[in-house]
Formats: structure tokens, C-alpha cells, sequence
């Protein structure tokens, strides 16, 4: 069953959207937003999470800042979230992170981190900050925290025509990180995202599959 939650965090109650498996649960997945908030896509995320067998939630990481925030894949969709992200910032967003988390790991069940774009900083974030198995998609930030070290297993998605995140950082994140897996396809930014022009859907398929393979052995 999907439906919305209420998150209680260090900075106030927060919203958020959850998906159960119909059957037993492989773990948690928290699912972290890119700058357009917790929309339809993201939701739509969680619930494919779901229909593979986590436990999947996605926090509203906007709501202490601007409440149900669900932005569209356009120019003042991109302006709005920029304002966002840097009005919250990263420290305040990993606590929403971490509290979401808790809502699931007070069930017993392992839980893990899975961002696109910004998220898949915060994804990052999680793990390096929090411990948790992780995958980022496309994280265009993360060049800045690639000194903090893994404590958990890692998982990054590029495309290698993005043109935010160049051959020369992705270079950097396997230097910083070799224990990590690193994968690049033939894609550009948001490639998972079918609302974005950037959709590309054999490179999206495939990190599918390789982000829920990654999910079942990290949460074993």
C-alpha cells in the first residue's frame, strides 16, 4: 500500500511518501530526491522499489524550508529547486535523511540510501555520514565530499555525456573511492528520470538492475 507519512525530524515534522512490498521485505530503501522535490516521479520511484520487495520510502526533504514541493523539469523547475537546495543545505538535509532512515531501522529492517542528482549526493552523505549502503545517481555535488571515507557499500551511476559531471570528476570518484562500484553509460544527466529529456531508457534499464542487485546483497 502507498500512501504519505509524517517523518518526525531534529527540525520539525517533515512529509514523505512510503510503498510496502506485498510480501516480505528485502529491507529499506530511503529514496532522496533530486531538486524538483518529492513529485510524481520520485513517488513512482518508490514504488518500483516496492514491487521489487523494499520497503521504500521517500522523505519531502523541501518541508522545512517550503512545504510539498513538486516542481516541474523546466527552467523555473530547475531556478526554484537551485533556491531550495541551497536555502536547506547539505548538513540540515542529511538530518532529514537520518530520520527518515530511523522510521524504518525502529522496524528491524536494514536500510539503505538511493539518490538521483542532489539525492544522489545525499546518498553519498549517507553513507560516508550515516553508514548506509548507498547509490547515487548522477550526483552532481558530491566532488566536494569525496575526502569523507565510505563506511558502507557503494554504488554510482554517470553518464558520460553529462554535462554537469565531467570524465574528469568521475575520474576523481574512483581515485577518491576504489572500493567502490563505478558505472558509466551511454547517457547524459538524469537518465532515469522518463519525465526529462535526458530519459534514456537501455541505461536506465540496466542501472535498474544493477542498483537491485546491489540492494539485496548490501541488505542480506
Amino acid at each position: 500500500m502507498d500512501h504519505r507519512v509524517d517523518i518526525e525530524t531534529t527540525h520539525g515534522p517533515i512529509g514523505g511518501w512510503r510503498c510496502d512490498p506485498t510480501g516480505p521485505s528485502r529491507g529499506a530503501v530511503i529514496v532522496i530526491h533530486e531538486i524538483f522535490g518529492l513529485n510524481a516521479h520520485i513517488r513512482s520511484v518508490a514504488g518500483r522499489f516496492a514491487a521489487a520487495g523494499f520497503v521504500a520510502v521517500a522523505p519531502a526533504l523541501f518541508d522545512p524550508v517550503s512545504r510539498d514541493v513538486e516542481l516541474d523539469y523546466d527552467a523555473a523547475g530547475v531556478a526554484r529547486g537551485r533556491a531550495l537546495t541551497a536555502e536547506l543545505g547539505f548538513d540540515r538535509a542529511v538530518d532529514l535523511v537520518a530520520a527518515a532512515a530511523r522510521t524504518v531501522q525502529a522496524e528491524g529492517l536494514r536500510t539503505a540510501a538511493v539518490g538521483f542528482c542532489w539525492g544522489g549526493t545525499l546518498a553519498l552523505l549517507g553513507n560516508t555520514r550515516l553508514g548506509l549502503p548507498a547509490v547515487s545517481y548522477y550526483g552532481g555535488r558530491s566532488v566536494p565530499f569525496l575526502d569523507e571515507p565510505l563506511r558502507a557499500p557503494m554504488l554510482f551511476h554517470f553518464g558520460e555525456r553529462d554535462p554537469i559531471i565531467s570524465p574528469e570528476h568521475v575520474a576523481l570518484h574512483r581515485e577518491h573511492h576504489p572500493g567502490a562500484t563505478i558505472h558509466v553509460y551511454p547517457a547524459g544527466h538524469g537518465f532515469n528520470c522518463d519525465p526529462r529529456d535526458d530519459f534514456e531508457p537501455a541505461s536506465a534499464a540496466l542501472a535498474w538492475q544493477r542498483t537491485t542487485d546491489f540492494l539485496v546483497d548490501a541488505l542480506r
